[in-house]
């Protein structure tokens, strides 16, 4: 109950502050609090996986530039940043490694949490550009999402969808991250997006309901593969930065996308 409480108060206080910080401030703002977001949900993922603090530092650094590239518009060498990242990092594994024993188990999760974090979300720079709304139809799709899952699975949930992952996450609960994405589309197409079909926002909206999903369930995949809970405790009653950008991780590219027909 206490947990529910906090979660609740969190959500009531942040989500309304976020909404204006986003909707009405410019996009070096926008950068500003993206970077502060990748930066922390990055360093939670290499702290999950105890990853060596220079490397750690390094990698840091780099999605920093990575997002500082992107919105600047040198956004067509993206692949060139990855193999250069990489190359730089085997450098540096260089000159602090005795022997080459334990090589691809110290640069895996360095490389992986570069991709999976800082890359990817790079993306919704492009996304603010075409406009603030499409930031907000990101988040509020796929929290709403969460939300659905959340309630509809632990109230009415029965058959678990993948227990070796997630005990707690079931068929139900999936089912219902579909129906929390459509709905959650609908209504931002109708007050931020009316250009958008019905069509559309339904059919986008059960998507990214099923890419949360997929979001949900490779974070608990690294949390129990790392041995941890939570990536952080940074939010009361929500875990860390991590465990709240899980499914917009995977939901940008599709954000992405969607937003290159209203460009």
């Amino acid at each position: 109950m206490i947990l529910k409480r906090k979660r609740e108060i969190v959500a009531i206080f942040a989500l309304p502050l976020l909404y204006l910080y986003i909707m009405k401030l410019s996009e070096v703002f926008f950068l500003g609090l993206l970077a502060f977001v990748v930066t922390m949900a990055q360093a939670e993922f290499y702290a999950m996986y105890k990853v060596q603090k220079t490397l750690r530092g390094f990698a840091l650094f780099s999605g920093l530039m990575l997002l500082y590239i992107f919105y600047i518009g040198f956004r067509d060498i993206y692949l060139f940043l990855i193999l250069f990242f990489i190359i730089v990092l085997m450098i540096k594994l260089f000159t602090i490694k005795d022997s080459p024993g334990g090589t691809l188990k110290d640069i895996s999760p360095v490389v992986v949490g570069f991709i999976y974090v800082p890359f990817i979300l790079s993306l919704l720079i492009p996304v603010r550009m075409v406009g603030p709304e499409w930031i907000i139809y990101t988040g509020a799709t796929v929290w709403t999402s969460d939300s659905f899952a959340y309630y509809l699975g632990k109230n009415f949930g029965k058959k678990k969808l993948f227990p070796a992952v997630s005990p707690k996450k079931t068929v139900v609960g999936a089912l219902g991250s579909l129906l929390g994405g459509a709905v959650a589309s609908i209504v931002v197409k109708i007050f931020l997006i009316p250009h958008m079909t019905v069509f559309s926002a339904v059919l986008s909206g059960i998507i990214i309901g099923f890419i949360s999903v997929i979001g949900d369930l490779s974070e608990s995949m690294f949390k129990r593969d790392s041995g941890v809970k939570d990536s952080s405790v940074l939010i009361p009653g929500h875990g860390g930065i991590l465990d709240k950008v899980d499914g917009i991780i995977f939901a940008t590219p599709v954000v992405y996308v969607i937003t290159r027909f209203y460009t």
